[in-house]
């Protein structure tokens, strides 16, 4: 699912949300879970999953074209670990 479907299917909804309402809902929600990540807070919704930041140490890897050694550093990367129920519904589809 795009972004754009699930503002659709906001859209959709009963309820009738306008699209620019539901697109509005949707950057609000993502913009709110960027920033929580951005000042290193944990974001958990359940039945869902939750969102970490995980950091990566520096190291020397290999350009795999010309075998040169590169430096890679240090960095943060945001990690999803799945939710008990999200598991258990993909696994009995």
């Amino acid at each position: 699912m795009t972004k754009s479907e699930l503002i659709e299917k906001l859209n959709g909804a009963e309820g009738s949300m306008s699209r620019q309402q539901a697109e509005s809902v949707v950057n609000v929600i993502f913009d709110s879970m960027a920033q929580s990540l951005q000042d290193g807070e944990k974001i958990e919704i359940r039945g869902l999953g939750s969102f970490t930041i995980r950091e990566r140490n520096s190291r020397v890897a290999r350009n795999p074209k010309t075998g040169d050694a590169v430096e890679i550093t240090a960095k943060k990367i945001p990690f999803f670990k799945t939710g008990k129920e999200l598991r258990e519904r993909v696994d009995n589809l």
